[in-house]
């Protein structure tokens, strides 16, 4: 009972990691390490199948790593027709009804262990070289089925001259792969749960939400660090006309269209964020690039807006921690700014952003208190 008491503490031990796991790389890391614990093994991995590529993509490569590996591989996959189990399992055991099970290589080209209705099976050259090419001398292949489809692998190695996976070896990583299958998913329901928390309905972009974690974040590195920290705030000029001479629904084209020329835009500045803040408001975010940077990003926001059809542009205000705006200690302070250079640009109806420190009014409208209570500077933390 001791082998079994061990694995079944194992099994355990892998799905509470994988629940734990925050995010999805947190969720491939725990699977391949818990994995190749599990099974003794040196060295593990975790695959998807990207069916629109045909090939295997590998996800995390964990445990010791031989020359070239990368734990998060950005580009390392693998032709699914170059490796013919894959191809068997999927479109002949699985389609007529099979179950998944794992198999065994060997490094000497042997017959491994194979499923309990296959037998021993031909190795995969490919594998097998791969084997002999890292200084492995067997390795165990579980398929993970997601949601009643092939998802992608499970692979474990050990190092050459120890001993060789067995059948019972084989069993256990198939219910490994069972365990990581309900990881993979718990991770991918978290993940869906995120985006719709962070992500405005209607355009795609982020929400307000977003953009204050964000912000926070960024004023914090600005204080610590010194980073340009800068927020570019945009009003879509006459959503209210379109929506009551179209209709709504028109409106939300408008505004679509408009959500993709930010995140064309916004891509010009590396790690920018675009969202939405609600209604007709639309912001980037941009900590690092220079100030005079953001400012051309927002210019090319103005004249990519001013064409887009049943528009009437937008007003659009920045601020930056790169110009003379004073101490900003808050991503209060900044949206103050910001917007008070955006009301500066809607005031003077102006094709150009208008530039927090670059603009003698700004800083004194962002100062001054609010003219009345439907001000909607309060919105930003301005109060008198």
């Amino acid at each position: 009972m001791g082998e079994d008491d061990a694995r079944l503490r194992a099994v355990v031990s892998l799905a509470q990691t994988m629940a734990a796991a925050y995010t999805p790389r947190d969720s491939w890391r725990a699977a391949a390490l818990g994995a190749c614990e599990a099974l003794g093994g040196s060295f593990a991995a975790l695959s998807v199948w990207e069916r629109d590529r045909g090939r295997l993509r590998v996800l995390v490569n964990a445990g010791q790593r031989a020359e070239g590996e990368e734990e998060f591989p950005d580009e390392e996959a693998y032709p699914v027709h170059e490796f013919p189990e894959i191809t068997e399992f999927l479109h002949e055991r699985w389609a007529g009804g099979g179950e998944p099970d794992a198999w065994v290589e060997t490094a000497d080209g042997l017959p491994g262990a194979g499923g309990p209705a296959r037998g021993a099976r031909p190795y995969c050259h490919q594998r097998v070289a791969a084997l002999r090419r890292r200084g492995r001398g067997c390795c165990v292949v579980a398929p993970i089925v997601l949601h009643g489809r092939a998802w992608g692998e499970l692979y474990v190695a050990r190092q050459a001259g120890k001993p060789v996976f067995d059948r019972d070896d084989a069993n256990f990583a198939t219910v490994l792969a069972a365990v990581v299958a309900s990881g993979i998913a718990q991770t991918e329901r978290l993940e869906e749960v995120r985006k719709l928390a962070f992500t405005d309905p209607l355009t795609g972009l982020a929400n307000r939400r977003a953009v204050d974690i964000r912000l926070d974040e960024a004023v914090e590195a600005h204080r610590t660090a010194g980073v340009v920290v800068s927020l570019v705030v945009c009003d879509l000029n006459g959503l209210k006309a379109v929506n009551d001479t179209h209709g709504h629904a028109v409106g939300d084209r408008l505004l679509e269209r408009f959500g993709s020329v930010l995140s064309l835009c916004g891509a010009m500045l590396p790690d920018a964020l675009a969202a939405r803040l609600g209604g007709d408001e639309f912001c980037l975010v941009a900590d690092g690039p220079e100030a005079d940077d953001v400012v051309g990003v927002a210019t090319e926001l103005c004249d990519r807006a001013a064409v887009i059809e049943l528009g009437n542009g937008v007003a659009c205000g920045v601020a930056s921690t790169g110009d003379p705006i004073g101490p900003v200690r808050s991503a209060r302070r900044l949206f103050r700014l910001a917007d008070a250079a955006q009301y500066r640009a809607k005031a003077a109806r102006s094709l150009r952003p208008v530039v927090a420190g670059r603009d003698g009014e700004v800083i004194r409208l962002a100062d001054s208190p609010p003219k009345s209570a439907h001000d909607r500077r309060r919105l930003r933390g301005n109060r008198p």
